[in-house]
């Protein structure tokens, strides 16, 4: 069986900067996995390697057969199978929720205007937002913009959906509707990999949980052992914090060393909305 995503001893530095230190995992067909770890431990820059976003400095990325990291391969071509969600919505402002998820199917998949239109309204629906097709991104909430993200995404026809923190922007009572619409699509089958803060949902959604710190893969596996029964003294550390932040040591002095502050390595250059210059 060909793996959805297959990456090989995959490194990225900003100069001096090493982020992602050698990572080796694999997402089947239909199978949900979810990155999780600290800030700044490389989860949101292995997810934008995965859709050449960011060029890896070495190491191998092949989605859906294609090699990626292969200097001859058609990037565009290979983003059109590949829907991607950031953290924020990059929605056009001066469009419509209808008209942002029709203009990549117009102009990447040059699908005609009544086709576009009714694709545009069915991920509309059902995302939970079909009643907000003609609203402003400035008229919607944070998770109403959010699931017109992820409308957009899926126009495309994806066989891959990457999520980087879908609901960390998010105000605390809305995320549970963007998560509901990603517990929907897993249960429809869609193949996907997901980097988050949401705890439960890995737990109850992922097939697989891979737990990332300082750039490398510390601990991964069925959610029911990484989350519920963890081995390595680090994701118990991460884990314990995360559900229940009151705890600020274990077992002694604060793991200093291996918490990272802030985001994931800053990108040189700004993202495109997902969906349209890069074809998610």
């Amino acid at each position: 069986m060909t793996h959805a995503v297959e990456i090989r001893d995959l490194h990225k530095s900003f100069g001096a900067l090493s982020v992602l230190r050698g990572i080796d995992f694999t997402v089947d067909p239909g199978q949900v996995v979810c990155v999780i770890g600290p800030s700044g431990s490389g989860k949101s820059t292995l997810l934008r390697c995965v859709n050449m976003l960011e060029t890896p400095t070495s190491g191998k990325v092949v989605v859906n057969g294609a090699e990626l990291t292969d200097p001859d391969c058609d990037i565009d071509a290979c983003r059109r199978t590949v829907g991607m969600v950031f953290q924020q919505f990059n929605l056009f402002p001066h469009m419509t929720a209808l008209q942002n998820v029709m203009i990549a199917q117009l102009r990447v998949l040059k699908r005609g205007k009544a086709d576009a239109e009714r694709i545009a309204r069915e991920n509309l629906e059902k995302v939970g937002v079909g009643d907000k097709a003609d609203a402003y991104p400035a008229q919607l909430s944070g998770g109403q913009q959010q699931r017109v993200a992820i409308a957009r995404a899926l126009a495309m026809d994806p066989s891959l959906m990457l999520f980087d923190e879908p609901t960390s922007a998010l105000d605390p009572e809305l995320v549970g509707d963007v998560l509901a619409v990603m517990r929907k699509l897993a249960q429809d089958g869609m193949t996907m990999l997901v980097v988050t803060h949401e705890m439960a949902f890995a737990r109850d959604v992922a097939d697989h949980v891979v737990f990332m710190d300082g750039g490398v893969i510390v601990e991964e596996g069925p959610p029911d052992r990484v989350i519920g029964d963890p081995q390595h003294p680090r994701t118990r550390t991460f884990l314990k914090r995360v559900l229940d932040p009151t705890h600020a040591e274990v077992g002694g002095a604060p793991d200093v060393d291996a918490i990272h502050a802030g985001k994931d390595a800053p990108e040189p250059g700004r993202a495109a909305p997902s969906g349209f210059e890069h074809g998610a």
